[in-house]
């Protein structure tokens, strides 16, 4: 699906958050990347084959 170079990451690896934006819905909540995978503003995302990641943020430092 990605025409980028280098491609970015698919779908099933870990790292699949790393590809390109292609429609952003920021209003909605949710931006779809270039390797069909839709990036949910909570830190979910909905993956092409049907599976669904759970919401996850970034540990931050605490101070």
């Amino acid at each position: 699906m990605c025409l980028h170079t280098p491609p970015c990451p698919t779908a099933d690896r870990p790292d699949r958050e790393a590809a390109r934006v292609v429609a952003a819905h920021p209003e909605q909540g949710w931006s779809l990347l270039c390797n069909g995978a839709l990036r949910f503003d909570d830190g979910g995302e909905l993956l092409p084959d049907g599976r669904v990641i759970a919401p996850h943020r970034p540990l931050t430092a605490t101070a």
